[in-house]
């Protein structure tokens, strides 16, 4: 009989549990949180305001990613506008850069230094680029790496950019350089395809009326409607596996025997000490040493005077602490209950802990006032209230060792049938939402066949420029770097 267990009521998750609440498998999850669902894609709300957390653009290559959200929310799913600039200078650059527009926006003598720059790191590249300086100044030239790149980066990591891997770099933004981005703006040949031609971002994405966690919420209620149980406030001390079966033990000091199958979304540096018996101690210290990035975001409810349309602005100023701004109504009007008014989100990124972390609420919305002021987005006399979320462990960390940790993990984990990891921490990879679900996905139909019809540590492993060709172009699972089936 299969019985399982699924660790944590995230995309992945949920995911997994209507996909085999389908099948007929019993199902349990398990969720730490109170109140929400949805995870990092919940909606959080404050006086009939809506919160995205993150931003959660709804868009896949993979139609079958496509199909569920789908299935799931209807005609529930509005389509809009896709925008997003850098701020830098006093002056607002496309996202992703358009090369003409950037170098005319910087100015004649600044931008002949960029194509020196740029000419010299083509004729000297640094050998085997190690971290993400070294990659992105190959692809872009020192100089629009420090403009365009290291400020807000070493924001959101806040490590310096030659301490993170170059992995980074080469999924987030593969196939780009300045050459090539300056040849397609002049050139645009939009027939053709293939590998020497960058696919532009999407121009529209499909989202969720009242935010992501109407997603993940309806999802809940669909499953539960299959058989799936779904406890909430119920968080995992650790799992246990005896002849060849799992044991659960809550947070509630409860144990629940006899699932034959465990999927944990988890962080994974949580979860391998969690596991009895333990696994080696290479792979226990390999789990000790994975990092997090945190998050939190102000929310800053203002009078509306159409001060920007984007749905969110990189903030690429060293001057402000913020790193991103969204604007909550661009992802949807239903979001913002009075059309007078306007919502906006400023991030900042922080470790959990830290002086910004542990600010008080009035200190950080006093702070997010004076910001968006100073940025010139809103000023401070129409905002008329605030409100603050904090996100912990939001970003797995790709440093220098990561893929050893990694490796190591999953050598010590081989002993542990029935044990999937799935979504952004439960694999430590810097996932979208549609390719954490695909982990979900390709670990249920493992689980219903009875053997293992695909890897699912293969997704993701070499995807494209993120959000970029055509929604659902690839029929089936297989797409968007998801893999074939094991031969």
């Amino acid at each position: 009989m299969k019985k399982v267990a699924i660790i944590g009521a995230g995309p992945a998750g949920l995911t997994a549990a209507y996909l085999l609440g389908k099948a007929k498998v019993a199902v349990t999850v398990f969720e730490k949180d109170p109140t929400y669902v949805g995870g990092i894609s919940r909606t959080e709300t404050y006086k009939g305001f809506h919160f995205d957390i993150g931003g959660h653009r709804f868009f896949s290559k993979s139609q079958e990613v496509e199909d569920f959200w789908t299935e799931i929310l209807g005609d529930e799913m509005l389509e809009r506008p896709r925008s997003s600039r850098i701020f830098y200078n006093n002056n607002f650059f496309s996202y992703p850069l358009v090369a003409m527009e950037a170098l005319l926006k910087l100015g004649i003598f600044q931008s002949i230094l960029c194509v020196l720059s740029y000419l010299q790191a083509k004729v000297f590249p640094i050998k085997d680029p190690k971290n993400f300086e070294e990659w992105v100044t190959n692809q872009f030239g020192k100089r629009l790496f420090n403009i365009f790149f290291k400020t807000y980066t070493e924001k959101v990591w806040g490590i310096p950019c030659n301490e993170i891997s170059a992995d980074w770099a080469a999924q987030r933004i593969k196939g780009l350089s300045l050459s090539s981005a300056i040849w397609n703006a002049l050139f645009p040949n939009k027939n053709k395809k293939g590998d020497g031609v960058i696919k532009t971002l999407i121009d529209s994405f499909r989202y969720p009326k009242s935010g992501p966690g109407l997603m993940w919420e309806t999802c809940v209620e669909k499953s539960k409607a299959l058989g799936v149980e779904i406890l909430m406030n119920q968080g995992v001390k650790n799992i246990e596996l005896k002849d060849d079966l799992w044991s659960v033990h809550t947070s509630n000091n409860e144990v629940l025997h006899g699932f034959s199958h465990v999927l944990s979304s988890a962080p994974m540096r949580e979860l391998i000490p969690s596991i009895i018996p333990a696994l080696p101690p290479k792979s226990l210290t390999a789990a000790s040493k994975l990092g997090y990035r945190d998050f939190l975001t102000v929310v800053l409810i203002c009078k509306d005077e159409d001060a920007f349309t984007d749905n969110w602005i990189y903030i690429h100023d060293p001057n402000v602490k913020v790193g991103r701004v969204q604007n909550f109504k661009s992802w949807s009007p239903f979001m913002v209950p009075d059309p007078s008014m306007a919502c906006y989100g400023l991030e900042y990124f922080c470790f959990e802990g830290d002086g910004l972390w542990t600010s008080s609420n009035e200190e950080l919305i006093a702070l997010g006032k004076k910001e968006i002021s100073q940025i010139g987005l809103t000023n401070e006399n129409s905002v008329v209230d605030g409100y603050v979320v904090r996100q912990p462990k939001a970003y797995p960390v790709y440093d220098h060792d990561y893929k050893e940790h990694l490796l190591d993990i999953r050598e010590g984990l081989a002993a542990y049938p029935g044990l999937y990891l799935v979504g952004r921490n439960g694999m430590h990879k810097y996932n979208n939402q549609d390719h954490s679900m695909m982990t979900a996905m390709l670990a249920a139909k493992n689980i219903i066949a009875g053997k293992p019809l695909y890897d699912v540590w293969d997704v993701n492993e070499d995807a494209e420029y993120h959000e970029g060709g055509d929604r659902g172009a690839d029929s089936g699972i297989v797409g968007r770097a998801v893999p074939e089936k094991l031969s």
